[in-house]
Order: C-alpha cells, then structure tokens, then sequence
C-alpha cells in the first residue's frame, strides 16, 4: 500500500500544479484552455501515464491517469480527477477510480 500511494502522489503533485495556470487563463482569456499542455508542459511522470483536461471556464475537471506498466497493479490505469465548479478557484480531488486507501487524506472521498 506504501509503494502505491507514493505513486499516486506523483499524480496528485503534477495535476496540482496545473490548477493555478488554469485558473489564471481563465482569468485572462475567460475559457478553458484547449488542451492541457496550453497552461502545463509537464502531462506525465514516471507513474502517471497521462493528465487530461475537460469542462469549461466555470466547471473544469483534471483527469490524471496512472500509467500501465511500472506502476503497482492496484492502482495501474486508475484515474484521480481534480475538479472545480467555481472556475478554479477551489478545487477537490476525491473522483476517480483510485482507491481511498491509496489516496492522500485531502483526495478521499
């Protein structure tokens, strides 16, 4: 359980760093940007596969995507989402299919 959620930090660091540059395009441009890696260029990791972005500029949800392999089978393709329903500016990360035990105490639903 360590070994996994040590892995799921990794996602839950990197889809964190794209909230404040969402937020500020928001800000500036009034929409969703048309891609995430419009406002991050950093989409994966060693264990995450991939970080998608959906919504618009008012409801907005990050997908983080664990990758396949090198990654512990309990948590390999899962997916945490990081959402917001205020434009970013407040942001929950209790969606997706990881488990609560291998989430961080903030992500458990």
């Amino acid at each position: 359980d360590y070994i996994a959620r040590s892995q799921v930090s990794e996602a839950v660091t990197l889809a964190g760093g794209a909230k404040t540059p969402i937020a500020e395009f928001i800000a500036d441009r009034g929409a969703l940007p048309g891609s995430i890696t419009d406002v991050v260029a950093t989409t994966s990791g060693k264990y995450l596969g991939s970080l998608a972005l959906a919504g618009d500029a008012t409801n907005i949800t990050v997908t983080a995507t664990m990758g396949s392999t090198g990654v512990n089978n309990a948590i390999a393709g899962s997916t945490l989402l990081l959402s917001s329903s205020d434009g970013g500016r407040n942001w929950t990360c209790t969606g997706g299919t990881i488990q609560a035990k291998f989430r961080s105490a903030a992500c458990r639903p």
